[in-house]
């Protein structure tokens, strides 16, 4: 790997000769390959794979299968991630014992995301936040993929939660980067690499800091993390966000066979770092830290939004209401609001409704909730979000099971022909027990709800079927 000469430079005197040469060594070496299991959809383990240490549900594995056509991974059976950046269980497992409202402010494309929401106590909800636009769709349907209805996804700059004030008891900042430990996986990495690109990189990340600071409840958690060696973007911030910001930063408890990096800079505040030659990963950097400042006091005026409705008798406005029998596709039905937005229907956990009404008359709200389904004409078409969901009540339609060629055609968005003792009507579509979505049956074919923008777009098919399970 041709590294950036100043590069070389200042990483050799932050880590030293001989951890320095080690490093290198490690770049030159395959990237491993780790996933995440959802175990609120599946409880296999992988096959030929072995346990990340600080994340229950990570697994290693021995090789790359093609993911894109495994139709588990889009069933949302498991996430891709890499195995460093699963350490943010730790702080969530050792700090956060009771329901929360938490906030992942730089959040797409979201494996971070989906950890928070499988890691945080039952009865919590989490905000994912992207500023990019493209970006926020990749992480509305990797969070939809998951499943759990606790969840907000928004498209907002960091400036946008500002007025919100102390909203939030755990705030995740994985800032955007100068990404030096990502360099064995992205050679735009090294070839963006500069120190005026770490330069602009730590006074971007202290402007995010300074934007979402006062969303943060004082005792509040924030967790900070980047994918960047250098100490400008790592304890510098730290330091910097403890005294002018307020804060305490607080240790994690780990293990020595984690082989995890303390602080390099000679200061004695606690933060986690993953160097490749030393953990099986990519390069990360993490801090806990609780906000010890107050904030004053702010005042939200909300916006009023509109409610979807329709013109009955006599050009009366009369409001859309979710018919009853779209409640019982949801488990738990009493624990939800529902309510219908431009002909969409949706359920929300009811314990957060005020906090969606805030975030809805403020952000830009892509998914909340469970979307159930959308009005065409006087016929409710269900919503693929729903069938997606971890409380998506199956016995609502009837259930057809596809083969892995089936499975594949489905996610293509191409024509699927079902069995004729199939049912017409909605139907779920499921592989290997696992639901992939509905479809419409009409007998002679199927007409296929798959999300258009979501299809398998690659039209090569692996001599192999992948086969993570067994």
């Amino acid at each position: 790997m041709n590294l950036p000469s100043d590069f070389i430079l200042r990483t050799r005197e932050l880590l030293g000769d001989v951890e320095f040469a080690a490093l290198t060594e490690a770049l030159e070496k395959d990237t491993p390959v780790s996933i995440r299991m959802n175990t609120d959809k599946c409880g296999l383990v992988p096959l030929e794979s072995t346990s990340v240490p600080w994340c229950r549900e990570g697994y290693y594995l021995s090789g790359r299968p093609s993911f894109t056509f495994d139709p588990l991974f889009h069933a949302g059976c498991y996430y891709v991630q890499e195995a460093s950046s699963m350490f943010l269980e730790q702080a969530l497992r050792q700090y956060v014992h009771e329901p929360v409202t938490m906030l992942d402010l730089c959040a797409a494309p979201g494996g971070k995301s989906t950890l928070a929401r499988s890691v945080l106590p039952e009865g919590s909800l989490l905000v994912a936040n992207e500023v990019m636009r493209n970006r926020s769709q990749v992480l509305a349907e990797n969070l939809i993929k998951w499943g759990n209805p606790g969840v907000i996804v928004t498209n907002n700059d960091p400036a946008d939660f500002t007025e919100l004030g102390p909203l939030f008891d755990v705030i995740l900042t994985d800032v955007p980067c100068s990404g030096e430990g990502m360099f064995r996986k992205d050679e735009v990495a090294v070839q963006e690499w500069s120190i005026e690109n770490v330069d602009t990189c730590w006074q971007r990340q202290r402007r995010i800091l300074r934007d979402i600071w006062p969303c943060l409840k004082t005792g509040g958690l924030l967790i900070y993390s980047t994918c960047t060696y250098n100490r400008e973007e790592n304890e510098d911030n730290v330091a910097w966000i403890a005294q002018e910001l307020g804060a305490e930063v607080l240790p994690l408890e780990t293990q020595p066979d984690w082989r995890i990096t303390g602080n390099l800079t000679g200061t004695e505040f606690p933060v986690y770092r993953f160097l490749p030659h030393k953990t099986t990963g990519e390069g990360l950097f993490l801090a806990v830290l609780r906000k010890t400042a107050d904030e004053p006091a702010v005042s939200v005026r909300t916006k009023t939004g509109g409610k979807a409705s329709k013109k009955g008798k006599g050009g009366k406005v009369v409001a859309l209401q979710v018919p009853k029998e779209m409640k019982a596709w949801v488990q738990g039905a009493g624990d939800y609001v529902f309510e219908v937005n431009d002909s969409e229907a949706m359920a929300f956990p009811a314990a957060y409704k005020d906090t969606y009404d805030l975030l809805k008359s403020q952000l830009r709200i892509l998914h909340a909730g469970i979307s159930l389904g959308e009005l065409k004409g006087k016929d409710w078409q269900p919503s693929h979000a729903l069938a997606m969901s971890t409380v998506f009540e199956r016995d609502s339609f009837p259930m057809a099971e596809l083969t892995y060629s089936q499975a594949i055609a489905y996610l293509r968005k191409e024509a699927v022909v079902l069995s004729p003792e199939v049912p017409r009507g909605y139907v779920t579509l499921t592989y290997q027990g696992q639901v992939l979505g509905f479809a419409k049956n009409i007998g002679n074919r199927a007409n296929n709800l798959y999300p258009q923008e979501w299809r398998i777009r690659s039209g090569y098919l692996p001599e192999i079927i992948p086969d993570l399970f067994g």
